[in-house]
């Protein structure tokens, strides 16, 4: 089956094509006119389109999951690709730029209705009103039903999402590394985060396009985050208290003349990377998004909420996971119709276990879900 969106058809594979999907009324009361849709496939839809799998992805990931027709690495090789647990001989694999990134998706730095980039002007969106346009995109690709719906972290929440929003259009569902909403700390992080870009003096209340960018407070904002995504025991088995050498931490006659430890390091290299890859307003606008996940809002209990939802249920967390911890995943699970097992990823480097250690749960994923 052969779809022509944008300006490329569908048979290639882990290309980037783009889809219009119309304005978007939006949960909080905004609008968006005209939104654009990035993503990319693998594999081929057969005849009666039963064979289609989502792949969300993350915070500042992108649609790209696994290799395709370039030879770049995807982000999530250890599960989806050909003969992987998501294979992409077996099934047609679809991963979609949220509204907001910054990845070709319609974000703040894509034009307005005047031509110029949103800015400050961009809306709130929420994470149920990406869910709203994907599903849109999903009628344009001629999927009535996703065999299955996967992600992990805040795409573990796009998946849960899609669940509870169109329970008709989702037979399985995934969701790895996250609970059912955000909680108090989790949004205490989100903000301190935000915070630090808009302080930044290059902001310019988010209309800095054709400027200087707010690269030092982008950078500071994933120095915090990354702190949440790795483990206490991870940093310190990796650094310690060792100097960055030939520097020492306690040399210098002022404290702006000391040198730097290890950590320090790595923090100031995890930072500068996600600056030459990101948009600042494409963070704040994601951050809050996820700030908003909880999937009880305007619905009930937990329990009543995912009532309505007939997919068949695969929960999994990182058992060193400080951001979100595996009791967030077994509240869920619990409250799941049916029995409900929580897989358990076992790595000391924290949240991001669920990226770099998602193999372990292959066999699993195989025999108990996708099937």
């Amino acid at each position: 089956m052969t779809v022509t969106v944008a300006r490329t058809t569908i048979p290639e594979h882990g290309i980037v094509r783009y889809a219009s999907v119309g304005g978007l009324e939006l949960e909080a009361g905004g609008y968006l006119p005209n939104v654009t849709l990035a993503y990319e496939t693998w594999g081929t839809l057969n005849a009666d389109g039963s064979n289609a799998v989502l792949i969300e992805h993350a915070l500042t990931g992108s649609m790209h999951v696994t290799r395709g027709d370039t030879d770049e690495e995807g982000w999530w090789e250890q599960l989806a690709g050909p003969g992987a647990p998501v294979d992409t001989d077996r099934f047609f694999v679809v991963s979609i730029n949220i509204v907001g990134g910054c990845y070709g998706s319609t974000g703040p730095s894509s034009p307005g209705p005047d031509g110029r980039p949103w800015g400050s002007r961009f809306p709130l969106v929420t994470l149920r009103d990406s869910t709203v346009a994907e599903a849109r995109l999903a009628d344009r690709l001629g999927i009535t039903s996703w065999y299955a719906v996967l992600g992990g972290s805040m795409g573990g929440a796009r998946a849960l999402e899609w669940a509870v929003t169109y329970p008709e259009r989702v037979q399985r569902c995934a969701v790895i590394s996250v609970g059912a909403a955000s909680t108090a700390e989790q949004i205490a992080f989100a903000q301190a985060q935000t915070l630090a870009i808009r302080q930044d003096p290059n902001f310019n209340g988010g209309d800095y396009y054709g400027g200087p960018a707010p690269e030092d407070g982008l950078a500071l904002a994933r120095r915090i985050a990354h702190i949440t995504y790795r483990s206490a025991a991870e940093l310190e088995g990796r650094f310690g208290r060792a100097a960055q050498a030939p520097e020492s931490p306690l040399q210098g006659e002022v404290l702006a003349a000391r040198g730097r430890y290890q950590v320090e390091s790595y923090l100031d290299h995890q930072g500068n990377k996600l600056v030459r890859r990101f948009d600042a307003n494409s963070y704040i606008a994601l951050t809050e998004a996820l700030m908003s996940h909880d999937v009880c809002r305007g619905r009930g209990p937990l329990s009543e909420t995912l009532a309505g939802s007939t997919a068949r249920f695969f929960v999994a967390a990182v058992d060193s996971d400080r951001l979100y911890f595996p009791s967030q995943s077994r509240e869920l699970a619990q409250a799941l119709p049916g029995n409900v097992d929580v897989h358990v990823i076992q790595a000391p480097i924290g949240h991001d276990g669920f990226l770099t250690e998602i193999g372990q749960l292959g066999d699993q994923l195989r025999s108990t879900f996708l099937v």
